[in-house]
């Protein structure tokens, strides 16, 4: 089984999110994943909120990693995995509807078929992981008090 994996690094600066985003369209296109296709928004959406997670909330720089599993065109698991310098877990927060910020880990949630954290050195690896052979859902929020557990090792969708 041949895995792809690519890598970035991120600094602790919010400014990086953007950078990691653009990073990553690139990094999807030349995996086979248009950019232009409702796949393509849901990672970049995961993404995101991962590599903010990381630097918002450990101050710590982070590096991001991009795995493409086996298959064809359409097929395999993408998995994307962000590895912080901060041993603290990740907390899914229970955002209500004015609240601007709590909702990152909701969104994963919702969107990966799987995810997880694991500790890793001195730190953490946060990962989920999305089906490219399953129909991609488009980015959505879920209504309030829909949550997964709080401190979840793994999640499936």
């Amino acid at each position: 089984m041949q895995v792809l994996q690519v890598q970035l690094e991120v600094g602790p600066d919010p400014a990086e999110v953007g950078r990691a985003r653009r990073w990553a369209r690139t990094r999807l296109a030349g995996s086979g994943i248009a950019a232009d296709e409702p796949l393509a928004d849901t990672l970049v959406l995961l993404i995101s909120e991962l590599v903010t997670n990381a630097v918002v909330h450990t101050g710590c720089p982070a590096v991001l990693r991009l795995l493409f599993g086996p298959g064809g065109a359409g097929a395999g698991i993408v998995r994307v995995e962000v590895v912080d310098g901060s041993a603290c877990p990740p907390q899914q927060r229970r955002a209500d509807g004015a609240d601007t910020h709590g909702r990152g880990l909701e969104l994963v949630d919702g969107l990966a078929d799987r995810w997880g954290w694991q500790p890793e050195g001195r730190g953490k690896r946060i990962w989920c992981e999305v089906d490219r052979s399953a129909p991609a859902l488009a980015p959505v929020m879920h209504e309030p008090g829909a949550y997964g557990p709080t401190h979840a090792v793994t999640n499936t969708a």
